[in-house]
């Protein structure tokens, strides 16, 4: 009998699913896949005591399965968190298409991608996120009433972008304040990496209030583009980490704050729009060891998902604002909570948010 010995590098995939760390009790994923329009997709839908699951679907040209599956349900459970911390009654979910967004995508493949998630019968709500614009959730809507972010001439919120940077921004407002006693920016230095619809959005904020802005993104043309519209300075070496700097701001991908550049970092603060930024729990302690104040994602990048909420609430543009303003109040509630009882502001915000699903489930359960 021979015997089959799994290499180290594969023992995390030996429970691909209900093994991994991520998983996280997750209630459901969907795999989906439709042979004629070379659709593969996965839907992690985390939780839903508080409400239907609603969460963005990424397209993104994952290098193999395991990294889509992964990314989906980190990105799935922190929508969980981020509707409760933020007090929307919505549950948290997402969905991954593998593909590449500018080759791959077509407008039959993003029926077929609604027609799985109408099968779902509105547990899982979609909408867009990186790689998909708000005409595709156009296309899906013909398909199933399950998605937000649709246009405006459809009746929808439009591109939720401009709403997730005023979030982010309340959120640095309120870091900045915690940190130097006042939430001005007026001269503080900000590197705003990714300058994709949310970090352009987040450039004339900041440009408005008086900081100074350097930018960096992966795509050079996009850099360039943004960078003369706007007349801000352009990062353009291979370690935007040792820059100095008061503020950085990471609007790309998630990670970024990992063994590789934690030592690093000179910023003073992190705030920033990108999900997931802490690659793993300890670096939020050693962050505190540095004395950096980390805004939680999670919370300060729910503008989005506010701007979305309100096609379900009806709500109107001023409510939508309000809510998205009280982001400043709940970073500056949760780095102060956090301080006070020796934890991370990511673990202070994440109790918070489990404790109002906690509250919820003991509710349904009298």
């Amino acid at each position: 009998m021979d015997l089959k010995i799994i290499s180290s590098n594969k023992l995390s995939k030996a429970d691909p699913v209900f093994g991994q760390q991520s998983f996280d009790n997750h209630e459901q994923i969907i795999f989906c896949h439709d042979k004629d329009t070379s659709l593969k997709a996965i839907i992690g839908i985390h939780n839903t005591v508080l409400g239907p699951a609603l969460g963005g679907t990424r397209m993104w040209n994952y290098e193999n399965e395991w990294e889509a599956l992964n990314d989906v349900l980190r990105l799935s459970r922190g929508m969980t968190f981020k509707s409760a911390i933020t007090g929307l009654n919505l549950g948290g979910g997402k969905a991954v298409i593998i593909g590449n967004a500018k080759t791959h995508k077509t407008p039959e493949l993003m029926r077929k991608f609604g027609e799985f998630v109408n099968s779902l019968s509105g547990k899982y709500i979609t909408a867009e996120d990186v790689g998909m614009t708000t005409s595709d959730m156009d296309i899906v809507r013909e398909v199933t009433p399950h998605v937000v972010g649709v246009s405006e001439g459809h009746g929808g919120s439009g591109n939720p972008a401009p709403n997730t940077a005023f979030g982010v921004f309340m959120g640095m407002k309120a870091a900045a304040k915690f940190k130097y006693g006042s939430d001005d920016l007026k001269g503080k230095s900000v590197f705003v990496q990714g300058v994709g619809n949310v970090g352009e959005a987040l450039i004339k904020h900041l440009l408005k209030e008086g900081a100074k802005v350097t930018i960096a993104d992966i795509n050079r043309e996009q850099l360039e583009t943004v960078g003369n519209k706007y007349k801000v300075a352009l990062y353009e070496g291979n370690d935007i980490y040792s820059q100095n700097m008061d503020i950085y701001a990471p609007c790309a991908l998630g990670a970024t704050i990992n063994d590789d550049t934690i030592n690093k970092i000179k910023a003073q603060i992190i705030a920033g729009s990108a999900n997931n930024q802490l690659a793993e729990d300890r670096h939020g302690v050693m962050l505190q060891e540095k004395g950096i104040v980390y805004a939680p994602d999670f919370l300060i990048n729910a503008g989005g998902l506010i701007n979305v909420y309100a096609e379900i609430e009806h709500c109107d543009k001023q409510e939508t604002i309000r809510k998205t303003e009280n982001i400043y109040n709940t970073t500056l509630e949760i780095l102060e909570r956090a301080a006070q009882n020796g934890v991370t502001p990511n673990v202070a915000a994440l109790k918070m948010a489990k404790e109002r699903i906690q509250k919820r489930k003991n509710e349904q359960l009298k």
